[in-house]
C-alpha cells in the first residue's frame, strides 16, 4: 500500500515533524517517543493497537523514517519518504506492507485500518503545517457509536449540496460517488452501475441531515447546523455490531477534505495519488 500527500512545508520542516515527538502528539498519536538512531514509537488511543507502543526503529536519514510495526500478531513495515516537490513543498509517501483490501472490507484484522488510518493522519500533517484545526483522530478505545464535529465555513446550504451532489461529493472526497438525492435513494461508491449493493439513503432533511445504510458498518448520519453563516457539521455511526474503524477512518480522511474543499482558496486535495 503506498499514499502520497502533499505537504506545504520544506523538506527539513516536515522531516521535524516526523521525528519530533511533541509534533508527533500533535497531528499523529496520544503518546511518542523518538530517540534516533534507536527509538521511534507511538502510541495511545489514537492508534491501532495502541495500548503499548509496537515499533521498532530500522532506518532514519534527513529523508526516510523506516519501523517494524506489530498488528495483530504480524510484523509490519512502514516507511515514509520525504521527497522536495518546490522550495516550500515536499510530497510524503507513505510505503505500508501486510495490508489487504479484503480485511479492510471485512473489518477482520485491525491491519484492514492502515489505509485510512494514514490517509487521516497525512492529511493532518498537512493540516498542522497550513495552521489549520485539525480533523478528529480514530479513537480506537470507542465503543459504542462514533461521533465527530467540525465546524465549516460555509453556510449550511452550501455544505448540504455538497454531501448530497454527486459531482462535488466525488470531488472532495477523491473517488467516484453516484447519488440518488431523495430517501431511498442509491448512494453508491464507484458508481451505481460499478457497485451491485450500494448503500441507501434513510432520511434527508434539506440543509440540516443526511442519513445513509452502510450495512455492516451501520448508518452513517451527518447533522448540520448554521452558526453566523458557518456550519457545525457532526458525523455520527451507528447501528454496528462492533466500530468499523477502517470505515470510520475514511469518513474522517473525507470530512477533513470536506473542509478543505470550502474554505482553502483554490482547493487541491491533499492526497496526491
Amino acid at each position: 500500500m503506498i499514499i502520497r500527500a502533499r505537504v506545504q512545508a520544506p523538506v527539513k520542516e516536515v522531516r521535524h515533524a516526523l521525528t519530533d515527538p511533541a509534533a508527533l502528539r500533535v497531528w499523529l498519536a496520544e503518546h511518542a517517543e523518538v530517540e534516533l538512531p534507536d527509538r521511534y514509537a507511538f502510541w495511545g488511543r489514537h492508534t491501532p493497537e495502541g495500548d503499548a507502543p509496537h515499533q521498532r526503529l530500522l532506518h532514519a536519514d534527513d529523508r526516510t523514517v523506516r519501523f517494524a510495526w506489530t498488528l495483530d500478531g504480524v510484523e509490519t513495515t512502514t516507511e515514509l519518504r520525504l521527497e522536495e516537490e518546490g522550495p516550500e513543498t515536499t510530497i510524503v509517501t507513505v510505503e505500508q506492507s501486510h495490508f489487504s483490501m479484503e480485511e479492510a472490507l471485512a473489518e477482520s484484522s485491525i491491519r484492514g485500518v492502515l489505509q485510512t488510518y494514514w490517509c487521516l493522519a497525512l492529511t493532518n500533517l498537512a493540516e498542522h503545517f497550513e495552521g489549520r484545526e485539525l480533523t478528529p483522530k480514530i479513537d480506537f478505545t470507542a465503543t459504542g457509536d462514533l461521533h465527530a464535529s467540525v465546524l465549516v465555513d460555509a453556510a449550511p446550504e452550501r455544505v448540504f449540496h455538497s454531501l448530497i451532489d454527486s459531482e462535488s461529493a466525488t470531488r472532495w472526497f477523491g473517488y467516484p460517488i453516484e447519488i440518488e438525492p431523495h430517501v431511498g435513494g442509491r448512494f453508491a461508491m464507484g458508481g451505481i452501475e460499478n457497485n451491485p449493493h450500494p448503500a441507501k439513503i434513510l432520511e434527508l432533511e434539506t440543509d440540516r441531515k443526511v442519513s445513509v445504510d452502510w450495512g455492516a458498518t451501520g448508518v452513517g448520519t451527518w447533522e448540520l447546523e448554521g452558526t453566523g453563516g458557518k456550519t457545525r457539521l457532526t458525523m455520527i455511526q451507528s447501528g454496528f455490531d462492533r466500530p468499523p474503524f477502517a470505515a470510520w477512518g475514511g469518513n474522517l480522511a473525507g470530512l477533513a477534505e470536506l473542509r478543505r474543499y470550502h474554505e482553502v482558496p483554490g482547493w487541491q486535495p491533499v492526497l496526491a495519488g
